[in-house]
C-alpha cells in the first residue's frame, strides 16, 4: 500500500509518537522529539518544553486510535482529534504540484504536528482501512503501527516480533509434545 507524505507518513508519525510516549518516562523533552520529527520529514521541529509537553498529552490521545475497536469508535476518536487540531487545510503549489497542507506555514510546530497526525489517521481510515491502525500481537509488546502491507493483514509491529512470537509458539508446541 502506497501512502503519500501527508497521509500515511503522518499516520506513522502518530504511531511513533504513541510508542515514544508509552515508553517508561513521565514526559517528553524537546530533544526526545527532534530525531523522531526529523525522521518523518517535519521541517519545523524546534519545540519549547511546553510544546513538547502538549505533544505528550496529544500522543496519549492518539494512542486510542490504534488497536482493536469498532469503526464507529475509531472514527469518533479521530473526529475528536480533528476538531481539536483545528486546522484549515489548503492547497499549496510550492513544489509545482498541488498538494494539501494541514496548517499554515507560520503555525506553532506543536499545532502543525497535531494537525498532520490527526489528518494522517483520518486519511488511513478513509483511504485505506481503519484496521491498518494496529497494535502488535506479540505478548508483551503492543507497539502501535500503521499496516502498509499489500494485503493489510499485518498483526505485528515488526518482522522481529513476528519471528519471536513464532519461535515462542513453536517452543510451546514442543513442550506439549514431550
Amino acid at each position: 500500500m502506497q501512502f503519500d507524505h501527508y497521509g500515511g507518513e503522518a499516520a506513522r508519525l502518530a504511531a511513533d509518537l504513541v510508542n515514544l510516549t508509552e515508553a517508561p518516562h513521565p514526559h517528553l523533552r524537546p530533544e526526545d522529539l527532534e530525531p523522531l520529527l526529523a525522521a518523518h520529514g517535519v521541517v519545523h521541529r524546534a519545540l519549547s518544553t511546553a510544546q513538547a509537553e502538549s505533544l505528550w498529552k496529544w500522543s496519549r490521545r492518539l494512542a486510542a486510535c490504534f488497536g482493536r475497536q469498532s469503526l464507529d469508535e475509531r472514527c469518533d476518536t479521530v473526529n475528536s482529534l480533528l476538531a481539536d487540531a483545528s486546522s484549515s487545510p489548503r492547497i499549496s503549489l510550492h513544489d509545482e504540484q498541488p498538494h494539501l497542507h494541514y496548517s499554515t506555514t507560520d503555525a506553532d510546530p506543536a499545532a502543525h504536528i497535531r494537525a498532520i497526525t490527526a489528518a494522517g489517521l483520518a486519511y488511513v481510515i478513509c483511504s485505506a482501512d481503519a484496521e491498518r491502525l494496529g497494535r502488535c500481537a506479540r505478548h508483551g509488546c503492543a507497539l502501535a503501527f500503521v499496516d502498509t502491507s499489500r494485503n493489510g493483514r499485518r498483526t505485528y509491529c515488526s518482522v522481529r516480533c513476528a519471528n519471536n512470537d513464532a519461535v515462542a509458539r513453536h517452543r510451546e508446541r514442543l513442550g506439549r509434545i514431550r
